[in-house]
């Protein structure tokens, strides 16, 4: 499923890939969140996705031409949970309606993780 807009010259596209992606870049630049997790979290270990992998920590739904979006992350050990999280909401929110001009409806976080220099709980 996909997003779409017509505009005088034609219409415009864009795949929940591509949504994923955006929002999981968007989420990263904030400060303590160390990376996106899996959705599929087995056995209580939750492994930090490389970049090529990202979009497998962000759920992607659209309805009405917005969207409701869940990241699952990744946090360094010692940062105030909450705000990491209410940044990334933020963050991510910002980013979407800015660059791809679409409405986000919702944004959910689940942490996933902490980690502890080169550990994670």
């Amino acid at each position: 499923m996909s997003t779409s807009w017509q505009t005088d010259l034609g219409s415009v596209i864009v795949e929940k890939e591509v949504i994923a992606k955006v929002a999981g870049l968007a989420a990263m630049e904030c400060y303590g969140l160390v990376g996106m997790s899996s959705q599929n979290v087995q056995d209580g270990l939750a492994d930090i996705l490389g970049w090529d992998n990202m979009t497998k920590g962000v759920t992607v739904e659209i309805e009405n031409n917005s969207v409701r979006l869940q990241l699952n992350i990744i946090v360094e050990f010692g940062t105030n949970i909450a705000q990491v999280a209410n940044n990334a909401m933020q963050r991510v929110k910002y980013v979407i309606q800015d660059k791809l001009g679409i409405d986000v409806e919702k944004v959910d976080i689940n942490v996933q993780g902490v980690r502890v220099e080169d550990e994670q709980w």
